[in-house]
Parts: C-alpha cells; structure tokens; sequence
C-alpha cells in the first residue's frame, strides 16, 4: 500500500465511491444523535466507560490471569499468541486437528489484523464468511472499508453484481433474475449462507467483551449469522486481542449501553451471544480462546497512546470524519480505517513503512471524533503525540523491548523548523526581533509556500496574514499611552 496521501488522491476522485460513503455515513450518524439522545446519563456513561477500561488496562495482567482460570475451570482452552504468525500457526494447527478443510466465521476485526484468511487458505483451509457485509467483501475479492459495515463502500447494484457473477465459485449460486431490492439480497445471502452453516463443524469468531470474573465471552450482532457460527459446530475458536477484557459483569452492563447505540443506533442489538467455556449437550463440544498481542503490549506501555487501547469498535468516529467521508477506508491500508485506525495501527505495526507514518497525518484535528466516541478516547491527542513519533523518533517499547526509534524519512525540513521555532520562542529577544522582520516585511511576503519542503503544504493553505505590529509592539504602546 503506499502512503495515505497518494491512496486518498486516487479514492478522492472517485464519485461513486464518495457517493456511497457520504449517504451511508450521513445516514448512521443521523441515526446514532438520535440514538444518544434519548440517554439523559450519556455523559455519564461515558466516563463510566473509559474509567472501566483505564482501571483494566493498568491492570491488565492481572485479570488475563483470572480470565485464563475461569475459561479453563470452565471447558475451555486458553492459548497466548503474542504475534499475528503465532495466532495463525494456532488457529491452522486446531482446524487440522479435527481433520476438517472448511470454517464458518463470525466478523472479527481481530482475524482480519493478523491475516487468518489467507493463512489458512495457505494451509489448505477454506474460510466463509458469513457477516453479510463480510460476505460482500470476500466474494467481491475486495477488502474491507469500514469496521461495523465493511462493504459500505459498495451500493446495491455493485452487490447483486458480484452476487450473481461470484457465488457459485463459493458454493450456492444466486437465484435467476436477482434484482439489487434489498430484500432478494438478502434472502440470496441466507440461501447460500444457511448451507454453510448446517455443514460446518468448525467456527472461528472474536468476541467484543471476555469477562474475566466467569471467563465469558460476548459477542454483539444483528444478523443472526453469529449465533449460528457460536453455537452449531462441534468447534470454535475465538481470536480475541487482550485489551477487550472488562473485570466484571457489572463493567459489562455500561458497555452493553454505550455500543448499540453508538454503533447500530439501536437501544439494544438484536443479537447478544454469550458463552462460558463448554456444556455437554448445548454448543461446540471444545472451545478455544486465543489471546492475541500483536503490539498491544507496545502500545500499553505508551501512556499518552494506550487510550487507543480502549476503542470498542463502534464506528461512530468514521461517521463523523470529513476525511474518511471523502477518502474512504482503504487508502487507510488497515483493517481499522478512519480516525481510531489513524491512531491504532501505528502502535500495533509501527511507524517504519510509508504508510504507518503517514497515518497520524490522515485528519483535519476538528475533533469530532473525540466528541462522539463512547469511551472519551482523545484521538486528536494521541494523532498529534504519534505525529512527533514520526518526525522526532525516540526511545518506545517494541516487542517489548525498549528501542530507538529512528525518525521517518522525509521529515528533516519539518524537524529544523520545529527545532528553529522551539529556540525561538525560548529567547524573548530572538522571538521579538523575528516579529518586527515579520511586520517590517509584510508587504513583500508570498501568500503560499510555492517550493520548497513547503509546497505540498501550501498548496491547499494560505499562509496566515501578518499584522501591522505584533502584540507585544501594541500592548507596549498601549501601556505608554495609559501612563502604565
């Protein structure tokens, strides 16, 4: 992928594209304001929200430990992967065992970051899956541009499209004379989907809560394929990423409030699933749970951009970005696309590619984000932290240990001119004689930066108009003139 400038200068100019997203994302954020409204203590949920998370984060190892113990006294089987590869070779290595080639899966931002699909894909495995979102994506060979509706880059007639000329490869071809009304959609997606799951003796899901104090694990969703996938095969297997351990169930009520609404809009979503390790007669004979690092440790270990660690995965800060409307979520590169992915992916992959380093400069800092997400994550904050990563380097946690970052390349002219301003505005004197040359030139200065370091800048900026005099020039003439 390159980087996200040249990414979202392509996606920019496609209409259709922005079409799509600027109706789906109108749609939903309509829908979630009046959702959160009805919520007199929303603010108060809220702060219940990130307290709950911050408390969990710093004691993180603390209630893995107790969730690990209450899924094994429980049936279950806990693994540690502490990078993609490592979930991977897991996963593989627990459908093998059962001697099965084919998996249903339940939509998982978790599989998607470590590339499960076509890991076991490589190991001779199918994986289906059958969000309906999700199955737009895979049978269109495309990739997902949104965390809660992946294909909302794709309108109703592109989806009918790749229905009728993709699903037989996959299994149930679509049925004749399929229109794009919303309704046939759908029941062409259960007709295929509904065989997969009567057939299927293996499931993989992730989970958007695991209790630690009963070892339960939740997941929320609003299509009833999740259900299937939890409880119809013999074997299911989780991939969850550590941070989404909440101490209890009474932790668990508040987020049960702030995601429905702040996601789907809905009070309550149609589907809750939860399940704690095995019961003899009643779901999946064996159940696995893979607790997934993959740089979560790294970024715990940040104190400014851990809060990224307790994103729920709602959605709602795409919704309201002016840049993921206009870009769409793949020039992000990333399962998390938007404002949550601008802050997240850096921390989990690191800044040394191209594309992780131009993450933090994917926003407008307008802070819509920061106004809507339910659990108070500061993201403009952490944008801005990651953004002196980037230029600066320095000294952070990577695979845990404590490493030199070296700065990203194609910063040296915004480091001399920080550096420059930071000696500046420490001298009172150099800082006034720099304002009086301003003010003294003024006339004669450009209103753009037309080469240089500065032209990529300047070319959608105006530099900012200089004054006649400076504040410190009119507040001493002001005092003369009041005898001060």
């Amino acid at each position: 992928m390159p980087a996200f400038p040249e990414a979202a200068a392509v996606s920019t100019r496609d209409t259709r594209l922005r079409g799509n997203l600027r109706h789906a994302t109108h749609t939903i954020r309509a829908k979630r304001a009046a959702a959160v409204a009805e919520m007199a203590d929303w603010q108060q949920l809220r702060a219940a929200g990130a307290a709950a998370k911050d408390d969990t984060l710093r004691h993180l190892d603390t209630y893995l430990e107790q969730l690990e113990t209450a899924v094994t006294t429980a049936g279950g089987t806990v693994h540690w992967a502490a990078d993609a590869e490592e979930a991977n070779r897991i996963v593989a290595g627990l459908v093998r065992a059962t001697g099965e080639t084919e998996v249903v899966k339940v939509k998982s931002m978790a599989t998607q970051e470590i590339g499960l699909n076509e890991a076991l894909e490589a190991e001779g495995i199918r994986a289906y899956e059958t969000d309906l979102a999700e199955l737009i994506v895979q049978l269109g060979d495309d990739l997902p541009s949104h965390i809660l509706v992946p294909a909302i880059h794709r309108n109703r007639g592109e989806i009918r499209d790749i229905f009728t000329g993709e699903m037989a490869a996959w299994g149930r071809p679509a049925p004749e004379g399929l229109s794009d009304r919303p309704a046939e959609l759908a029941e062409a997606a259960r007709l295929h989907l509904r065989e997969k799951f009567l057939r299927a003796k293996v499931g993989i899901s992730g989970a958007n809560f695991m209790v630690a104090e009963t070892g339960t694990l939740v997941v929320l969703e609003s299509e009833g394929n999740g259900r299937m996938c939890l409880t119809l095969p013999e074997t299911l297997i989780s991939v969850v990423g550590i941070e989404k351990v909440v101490p209890t169930w009474r932790d668990l009520e508040v987020f049960m409030q702030l995601l429905p609404r702040s996601s789907t809009a809905e009070r309550m979503n149609p589907y809750t699933t939860m399940w704690t390790g095995t019961t003899d007669g009643d779901g999946p004979r064996d159940f696995h749970l893979v607790l997934l690092d993959n740089g979560r440790t790294d970024t715990l270990a940040d104190q400014v951009g851990r809060q990224a660690l307790r994103c729920i995965r709602c959605s709602a800060c795409l919704n309201v970005c002016p840049v993921y409307e206009r870009a769409g979520g793949h020039a992000y590169g990333s399962p998390y696309p938007g404002p949550i992915g601008a802050i997240l992916t850096p921390q989990l992959r690191g800044t040394a590619s191209a594309l992780d380093a131009s993450l933090p400069y994917a926003s407008s800092l307008c802070g819509a984000c920061y106004e809507v997400c339910p659990v108070a994550i500061d993201i403009p904050e952490v944008l801005v932290h990651l953004r002196q990563r980037v230029v600066e380097g320095g000294t952070y946690t990577v695979r845990g240990t404590r490493t030199v970052i070296r700065p990203a390349k194609g910063h040296a002219a915004e480091r001399a001119a920080m550096r420059a301003a930071r000696w500046t505005f420490q001298r009172p004197r150099a800082l006034g004689a720099v304002q009086r040359l301003a003010t003294r030139t003024r006339r004669i200065q450009p209103r753009r930066l037309p080469v240089g370091p500065g032209k990529a800048w300047g070319l959608t900026r105006d530099l900012p108009a200089v004054p006649e005099k400076s504040f410190r020039e009119w507040w001493q003439e002001r005092g003369k003139g009041a005898g001060e």
